[in-house]
């Protein structure tokens, strides 16, 4: 498994968005782009798949921006990566028929490799990263108090 910088950037830019949101805030590419030191354009690109997988709301006009369109406890990470990224373990071309050492490879070590990686993704939700960020940054603040 290896996520791309696509989906790295996707998921910081989306728990940015999420913690802003959280404020009341529309928020724009710009100042994810700005807070996140992530190209623009880039997040642009990012952020037009979010929208058409319906994960973010796209507002326009001068004070546009984008909000969630569902609760950060309704979104799974698994849910945002797939997006963003596709299948996220790719098993490749391993269906070799009458190979049964593949088949057993196959069985025991990829798919259950494969099982394990999507069940922690879909248990870890946008609101768990977000709770997480505000320990952090709280705990972040206190050392330098």
């Amino acid at each position: 498994m290896k996520i791309s910088t696509k989906g790295r950037y996707g998921l910081r830019a989306l728990l940015d968005l999420a913690i802003h949101v959280e404020q009341n805030e529309v928020v724009t590419v710009l100042s994810i782009s700005q807070r996140q030191d992530i190209s623009k354009n880039y997040l642009e690109q990012v952020f037009s798949a979010l929208r058409k997988a319906d994960i973010v709301n796209g507002v326009k006009g001068p004070q546009g921006g984008y909000t969630l369109n569902d609760d950060p406890k309704n979104l799974t990470i698994g849910s945002i990566l797939r997006v963003l990224e596709g299948s996220l373990f790719d098993i490749g071309d391993t269906q070799e028929e009458g190979n049964i050492i593949q088949q057993c490879i196959n069985k025991k070590v990829w798919m259950e490799l494969n099982e394990s990686i999507n069940k922690v993704v879909d248990s870890i939700t946008l609101y768990d990263l977000i709770e997480e960020y505000k320990k952090m940054h709280s705990d972040y603040l206190m050392f330098y108090i």
